[in-house]
């Protein structure tokens, strides 16, 4: 698959089969998160990985988005570095960077994956704080669930002309 094309057919999967995932490929999907483009090339970023079940049932009875972490493989929180960011304000933007490329990998490499938003719902940044044991200066910004697909999902198209502007609004 190019690149192109994992891009338009990356879904979001919540379901996943019992199919263990190897530790080369979640250092795969790391790889693809540390060349991710960062503020001033700080990349601020850090990673936890977990597949522990009482984790997994903590998080979900508070952010019940996240019911896709009882079937995963496993689970990946970002984090950043608050005394690495090049400055506080682009904190969500390498995040995010990291995350979409962990998601883009975890396809090209056959494998489904969700981003659970965590950053800015304190609620949420205060649990994973709580779990993981994190120190002051490290900021939880997702986490992402991932696992075999146990689920397939059609391709829509969301291409909309009308949100195109050449030269001018």
């Amino acid at each position: 698959m190019n690149i192109y094309e994992g891009i338009k057919t990356r879904r979001s999967i919540r379901k996943y089969s019992d199919e263990k995932v190897g530790k080369e490929v979640v250092t795969q999907m790391l790889e693809a998160a540390m060349v991710a483009p960062s503020a001033m090339n700080k990349q601020p970023w850090e990673f936890i990985l977990f597949h522990d079940a009482e984790k997994y049932q903590r998080i979900v009875d508070v952010h019940p988005g996240g019911k896709m972490l009882l079937g995963a493989a496993g689970a990946v929180l970002v984090c950043c570095d608050m005394e690495k960011v090049h400055d506080p304000g682009y904190m969500p933007i390498d995040g995010s960077a990291a995350t979409m490329n962990i998601l883009l990998a975890a396809h090209g490499l056959g494998l489904g994956a969700c981003w659970i938003g965590i950053h800015p719902r304190e609620n949420r940044i205060g649990l994973m704080n709580e779990l993981f044991n994190l120190p002051d200066h490290i900021h939880p910004f997702a986490l992402i669930s991932y696992g075999y697909p146990g689920e397939e999902k059609a391709v829509p198209e969301r291409f909309d002309e009308k949100k195109v502007h050449w030269d001018e609004w």
